[in-house]
């Protein structure tokens, strides 16, 4: 990620739930990819680069914890990553219990039509 910020100023993710690319986590600068309103905000990795999901997707994930790891290989075709020999990839797993319910009372993530424009939420 730092040399990736390094090159390329702030960035954002996105997980769709599309197939072929669109399954990996795309890392793009921030305002490269338009969010919108179907996308939910997962959260944020690095400390300030924001990660992004499909609202179909989510709904299918929602239940997990989602890790956003790097392994040696080729990149996604439109990744940030893609041309440094290494490959964003999702490891999940099954929220606790208790880790259920906290998530349930802390209410719904924003969602991209709930977010100010700007960095934070990479639209452009």
């Amino acid at each position: 990620m730092v040399r990736l910020k390094a090159q390329h100023g702030p960035l954002m993710f996105h997980q769709s739930g599309g197939c072929c690319d669109g399954s990996a986590p795309m890392c793009f600068q921030a305002g490269e990819f338009r969010v919108g309103g179907q996308d939910v905000l997962l959260g944020h990795v690095s400390d300030d680069v924001p990660v992004w999901i499909g609202a179909a997707q989510f709904e299918y994930w929602r239940h997990t914890q989602v890790t956003i790891d790097v392994v040696p290989g080729r990149g996604a075709g439109m990744s940030l990553e893609a041309p440094e020999g290494v490959r964003f990839i999702v490891r999940s797993r099954v929220f606790t219990d208790e880790e259920a319910e906290l998530l349930e009372k802390a209410g719904e993530p924003p969602r991209g039509d709930a977010i100010a424009l700007g960095g934070t939420s990479g639209a452009a």
